[in-house]
């Protein structure tokens, strides 16, 4: 995969999850204690030997940039290729990514890599594109999408992508997941194609005004170009609402989940912050639980995900919960169901419960 760039599209619809989006981008969520959601992808590419990335984000990106920086996590701190965020545009990527990509058309020209992998940071998965490369190949494809097979489209993964394949995994057309059905070949937003032919559509979309979305380019050219489908058979999490964000981050408490994510294809990379280690007094009580450094936990806690530096107070008892950096909870206060934002603070004996259907958000009041 060294003769690939890495195209992270943040074009993701944060609608449904805009509790946690409100002040930053999808891709700069905390998830699992001490990650953000874009580190999957980049460690993904980084991973399979991809050493040329661009992040093309929105602004009001400052949380994203601090995040990535120069890349140096990844590995992509380098004075050759590396990391590069794009994010001055006046266009929305979720209506008009063409503009965009050509906008900066010269971060593609320049490059010495042959092939382009484009994809977005929400689709959480551990996944070694090195075999995409090799399938690639050796069905000489145009474009290579990757997707997966599931048997719970009609509860999860609503209003993503879904493919129509042929026998022999050609894409025939794609459309969208509804919920009408419970098995459903969820595309993953990934695709793979050579350099010349990605620069091909963005400029074909510009001069023919059909297309202002990269993926929908891809969509109308499925029966004339080879368009052939990958099947990825690991973990899949989108996270493109608050259910799935919280649904998310409690397969996490599963062992087997846990350690393919983070484990099975490469390790996941984020910025690392060094903290003291997380202190627990006598009279906490804490089972089945994910908790990063820096917390101070004197309540009960149960199948739920801590961030750094959070504070569980004296009889507090806190279960199915995310509860994010910073955020306090006083003594004796009774959570449920609940996603805690960062800064938060709350009161003595406050009760807040959600259900796992509908779990509540708890964001800080913003000053201005």
């Amino acid at each position: 995969m060294k003769n690939c760039i890495g195209i992270i599209n943040l074009d993701e619809r944060e609608d449904r999850i805009r509790e946690l989006t409100r002040n930053r981008p999808l891709a700069s969520v905390p998830i699992a204690g001490r990650y953000r959601i874009i580190d999957f992808i980049l460690s993904n590419m980084t991973n399979s030997g991809i050493s040329n990335i661009g992040v093309f984000t929105r602004n009001n990106s400052r949380s994203l940039v601090d995040h990535v920086n120069s890349g140096n996590p990844w590995d992509l701190n380098r004075k050759i290729d590396g990391l590069r965020v794009f994010n001055f545009s006046h266009e929305n990527p979720i209506y008009d990514d063409v503009h965009i990509f050509a906008n900066n058309i010269e971060f593609f020209k320049l490059s010495r890599q042959e092939y382009v992998l484009m994809a977005p940071s929400y689709m959480i998965c551990n996944i070694d594109y090195n075999e995409v490369m090799n399938f690639h190949i050796e069905n000489n494809s145009d474009i290579t999408v990757i997707y997966k097979k599931v048997n719970n489209a009609d509860k999860n993964f609503i209003n993503c992508s879904i493919l129509d394949l042929s026998e022999n995994n050609k894409v025939m057309s794609i459309g969208e997941n509804i919920g009408s059905q419970k098995e459903a070949n969820i595309f993953m937003e990934m695709y793979l194609l050579k350099k010349s032919l990605f620069i091909e559509l963005i400029y074909d979309c510009i001069k023919s005004g059909a297309c202002r979305k990269i993926k929908n380019s891809i969509t109308s050219r499925v029966n004339q170009c080879n368009v052939q489908a990958y099947e990825f058979k690991g973990y899949l999490s989108c996270i493109n609402s608050l259910k799935m964000y919280y649904d998310c981050n409690m397969d996490l408490l599963n062992t087997r989940i846990n350690n393919e994510l983070f484990f099975d294809n490469g390790p996941i990379y984020t910025k690392s912050k060094n903290e003291a280690p997380t202190k627990y007094t006598k009279d906490s009580n804490v089972t089945n639980s994910i908790v990063a450094n820096g917390c101070y936990i004197e309540g009960a806690v149960e199948n739920c995900i801590i961030s750094r530096r959070a504070k569980i107070k004296k009889g507090a008892r806190v279960k199915d919960c995310i509860i994010l950096q910073n955020a306090e909870i006083g003594p004796k206060a009774i959570l449920e169901n609940v996603v805690v934002d960062k800064n938060v603070v709350i009161e003595k004996g406050e009760e807040i419960k959600g259900s796992k259907k509908f779990p509540l958000t708890i964001e800080k009041e913003r000053i201005f």
